[in-house]
């Protein structure tokens, strides 16, 4: 497969930051990562999600546009490899899951404006975990302000990316179960999930891989 521009994505502690910057390590490709550390909004939301989910998510958004814009704008995008570790629609997923409806139905107005300017993925491939793995993962890596995301909301997340899928009729995308896969500690592992990435043809709508 012919790939120039790809998307990695995951629910929250799935690894898809430390597979892009393996991938666009090995393959001298340009590397996008979702800037989120500095968002002041982000702390306060996982401790008073009602209060700051819309400010949160409205942040999001300009964020991500941003940043695509300034990189997709500058990047020649037939003759090189992108790297995402993220796609905008990213914004609708988890607006979905946090925001009241009133709150959603503007912020969805905002969505597809900015959204129907922005190229898509040749692959968009989702790396799927189960919820207990993710916690574990979450609770390994010690980021303060992530120790209490719970069960249901990741869940949730989970929901909107699936319910994401299923609308998409004209992008390829690729769900990888890693439940059993260590692709940051294991070279065998990261080499499996790395050709079966690039080396396959994909048809539009959902592909599904069980290693």
């Amino acid at each position: 497969m012919d790939l120039r521009y790809l998307v990695i994505e995951g629910n929250i502690g799935a690894g898809k930051t430390s597979l892009c910057q393996k991938i666009a390590k090995q393959r001298n490709a340009k590397l996008i990562l979702e800037q989120f550390a500095d968002n002041p909004f982000l702390p306060k939301f996982y401790k008073d999600p009602e209060r700051y989910s819309f400010p949160l998510e409205l942040s999001f958004l300009a964020d991500r546009y941003k940043q695509f814009k300034t990189h997709l704008d500058n990047f020649d995008l037939f003759s090189e490899l992108i790297v995402a570790d993220y796609f905008f629609m990213k914004s609708l997923i988890f607006s979905s899951s946090t925001l009241q409806e009133d709150e959603y139905r503007l912020y969805r107005q905002l969505f597809d404006i900015i959204y129907g300017s922005l190229p898509k993925p040749d692959l968009y491939v989702y790396l799927h975990k189960s919820v207990d793995n993710l916690l574990e993962n979450i609770k390994i890596r010690g980021r303060e302000y992530e120790q209490n995301i719970s069960f249901d909301y990741l869940k949730n997340i989970e929901n909107g990316y699936f319910k994401f899928f299923k609308q998409q009729k004209d992008l390829k995308v690729l769900v990888v179960d890693t439940n059993f896969l260590d692709f940051v500690n294991s070279e065998n592992d990261y080499t499996n999930l790395v050709n079966t990435i690039f080396d396959e043809d994909y048809v539009k709508g959902i592909n599904r891989i069980l290693f």
